[in-house]
């Protein structure tokens, strides 16, 4: 089967491009297009979001840390131990959230 290929609407002729727009893309603030970035190794990538917001990752080991711990104080049977754990692992969950939601306003408000 042939394609169809539909005709130029009559009377229509290429426009010419607007003035101020022929020398490229716009220029966006914050925004470099460049072809020649280089992509970020996960190391290279931790170490810079760590220097960036280092309460993150201190509230993440704190949930470990006390995750741990209270599992461990659960099984050699120390309950209340454990729970003063459970409940601090609660703790340093939202200091956790709190920090991520700084951190995502203070970048915000940094771009600008």
């Amino acid at each position: 089967m042939a394609a169809v290929t539909t005709p130029a609407a009559p009377g229509h002729t290429a426009q010419a491009p607007l003035p101020g727009f022929d020398d490229g893309p716009p220029v966006i603030e914050g925004f470099n297009p460049s072809i020649l970035t280089r992509d970020e190794t996960f190391k290279e990538k931790l170490s810079r979001k760590t220097k960036e917001n280092p309460f993150v990752p201190i509230g993440c080991l704190a949930t470990a840390g006390a995750l741990i711990f209270g599992l461990r104080s659960f099984q050699q049977g120390k309950t209340r131990q454990s729970q003063l754990l459970m409940r601090g692992r609660i703790a340093a969950q939202g200091f956790t959230v709190v920090a991520i939601i700084i951190g995502v306003f203070t970048t915000a408000l940094r771009s600008k």
